[in-house]
């Protein structure tokens, strides 16, 4: 059995953020908005995120509005925050 991830501190989270990542502390998670073309390309864009999360066993909060744009929220919930888990999800996310 793995060990679980540790969830990091603020100064660890704020340290590894990039790339349009923020920390919201109140969500207890990083979270990105992104804006595709339209309603259609943000629809492949979630279906893109699915097998990858599937993959990795780490599945994120994603919520499709305003038509085009997608927020992602990333969270570790067996660790009550952010892992590093959640950056390598938030990497693989961003590669799409």
């Amino acid at each position: 059995m793995s060990e679980r991830p540790k969830k990091l501190t603020s100064e660890e989270i704020n340290s590894k953020l990039g790339d349009g990542w923020s920390f919201d502390e109140k969500a207890n998670a990083i979270v990105k908005e992104f804006t595709k073309l339209s309603f259609s390309n943000a629809a492949e864009f979630i279906g893109k995120i699915a097998p990858i999360a599937n993959e990795q066993d780490h599945h994120p909060d994603i919520l499709l509005h305003d038509y085009k744009k997608v927020r992602i929220m990333l969270s570790t919930h067996d660790a009550g925050g952010v892992t590093t888990n959640d950056f390598k999800l938030a990497k693989a996310i961003d590669a799409l």
